[in-house]
């Protein structure tokens, strides 16, 4: 059900937007990892989480919305992908400074390992493969903005996309009452 409203406050077309925008960040994630060969650090994965959730919602949503569904489901789950996308706006802040030194990572992202006290214990490690990257060490930078900044960006933008038709809708309610 669209409206007769501008794009950004139409929560149908809204919701279409928030699902595209954030597919197409996973995808290009995945090409970072599997076609260039980044692997993702523990604040990486954790910050995929969200759009594991927000993108079949707002796919859904956006469906619903243009098979006449009730305008209010749209808003509940563009509520739903706004308070998503905030936290990881938030997780990605934090993962961004990290990396770029303002505080540190958490110690169980470090990436840093202990000596071995053995030759067993080298020879396990060794065979367990590549510990996992550090998630205060930015993998890939364009214009000294790091992937998780990349993602700081778009978390941003995509609340602003969900956050839109919610804020129209709460604003012409107040105002027809």
């Amino acid at each position: 059900m669209t409206t007769n409203a501008p794009f950004p406050y139409d929560p149908t077309r809204a919701a279409f937007a928030v699902s595209a925008i954030g597919a197409a960040t996973l995808v290009g994630a995945w090409i970072f990892q599997y076609g260039f060969g980044y692997v993702p650090c523990a604040l990486c994965w954790m910050e995929r989480q969200p759009y594991y959730l927000t993108i079949p919602l707002a796919l859904i949503a956006g469906i619903a919305g243009a098979r006449g569904v009730s305008k209010k489901f749209v808003l509940v789950a563009l509520t739903v992908c706004l308070a998503a996308f905030l936290y990881n706006g938030g997780l990605s802040f934090y993962h961004a400074g990290a990396e770029y030194g303002f505080w540190p990572g958490p110690e169980s992202c470090g990436g840093g390992v202990a000596l071995p006290g053995s030759v067993e214990e080298l020879q396990a490690r060794l065979s367990a493969g590549d510990p996992p990257p550090r998630c205060d060490e930015a993998a890939w930078t364009l214009f000294g903005i790091s992937l998780a900044g990349f993602n700081f960006l778009i978390s941003l933008l995509l609340s602003a996309l969900s956050a839109a038709p919610v804020a129209h809708y709460l604003q012409t309610r107040k105002e027809k009452a």
